[in-house]
């Protein structure tokens, strides 16, 4: 016996409005980013400070990154009814949050290479105009963590426990490529602070070794922020959810005893289809020969955020051991 549903997959396009409003919020930040950009360049070139100019271009990359965000929002939503995407166009925000973790560690490999080359050629810094500028970047970087911040992320996960005593909330669907966006703002509000205290240190103690070193220390954070990003949105990507508890506990309530119809998933493969919507293929083996694959969909409604099943019944009549 072998039956699939379809029926719960219109739940997908609640997320619409949320992905909308992200789009909107990303947008915006980029375009304030690319403004701040400019004018560090300016400044930069103006005041013959290369600190503002490195720190300008840095932001650049950081702007067309989060450009990339903005972009998977539109993509998915222009293509949001093409019959071709078999489960949606959810992935595309996934895999926009994965092109900006790899623009997150170029800008850290920058990082360091500029520091490095600072360490090397020691060069001039105006350090008073350069910290007016940091500031006003820094303020720049808090607004739009604010934008970002304010931007609804909501989920159809539920947190509830079973069994086995495993609890899962709506923590698991967080929106990627808006968090993508976020760490990079949050990437440039760190490098800022860190720019901030190292041109202070050189203006008052006159410690200019400090600009070179505070930038490979944000280097290693933008990294690590970056290193995170991409194994939260490659799980997604290639479709590592086993691990996952919803696994164990789809295990939970299909299986029985034998009183019972002595009923076990012989094959169960599930993956993320949503934020926190899953889909799940299972093939189950059973003596009790009044199971349905109606009857395990029951089973399995409690838990909603398993939007699509595929199951496969196949009957046995031998006695186990």
């Amino acid at each position: 016996m072998h039956t699939h549903n379809m029926s719960q997959w219109s739940h997908d396009h609640v997320f619409a409005e949320d992905s909308r409003a992200a789009e909107r919020g990303t947008r915006l930040v980029m375009w304030i980013t690319a403004a701040m950009m400019v004018i560090e360049i300016i400044a930069g070139w103006w005041f013959n400070s290369m600190a503002l100019l490195a720190d300008g271009w840095h932001m650049s990359s950081h702007a067309v990154a989060i450009g990339v965000s903005a972009f998977a929002y539109a993509a998915a939503r222009r293509y949001a009814h093409d019959p071709r995407f078999a489960f949606g166009t959810w992935k595309i925000e996934v895999l926009g949050g994965f092109a900006s973790a790899i623009f997150l560690l170029g800008v850290a490999g920058m990082m360091v290479v500029a520091s490095v080359e600072r360490i090397l050629a020691p060069q001039a810094i105006h350090y008073r105009e350069a910290i007016i500028v940091a500031v006003i970047g820094l303020a720049v970087n808090i607004v739009c963590a604010m934008i970002l911040g304010n931007v609804p992320d909501h989920h159809h996960g539920h947190a509830h426990d079973d069994d086995h005593g495993h609890e899962h909330a709506a923590a698991h669907g967080h929106d990627l490529n808006l968090k993508s966006a976020y760490i990079h703002v949050m990437a440039d509000a760190a490098t800022s602070v860190l720019a901030i205290i190292a041109l202070a240190g050189g203006w008052m103690y006159g410690w200019s070794w400090l600009d070179p070193v505070m930038g490979i220390v944000g280097a290693g954070l933008v990294a690590v922020w970056a290193k995170n990003l991409m194994i939260e949105t490659g799980k997604v990507l290639l479709d590592r959810e086993m691990d996952h508890p919803v696994v164990l506990e789809i295990r939970a309530v299909v299986e029985t005893g034998f009183e019972a119809g002595d009923t076990r998933v012989a094959d169960l493969h599930v993956w993320r289809v949503g934020k926190s919507l899953y889909a799940c293929a299972l093939s189950v083996v059973t003596h009790d020969p009044g199971l349905t694959a109606e009857k395990v969909r029951s089973q399995l409604s409690v838990h909603e955020e398993i939007i699509h099943t595929t199951i496969e019944i196949h009957q046995c009549q031998w006695e186990p051991t």
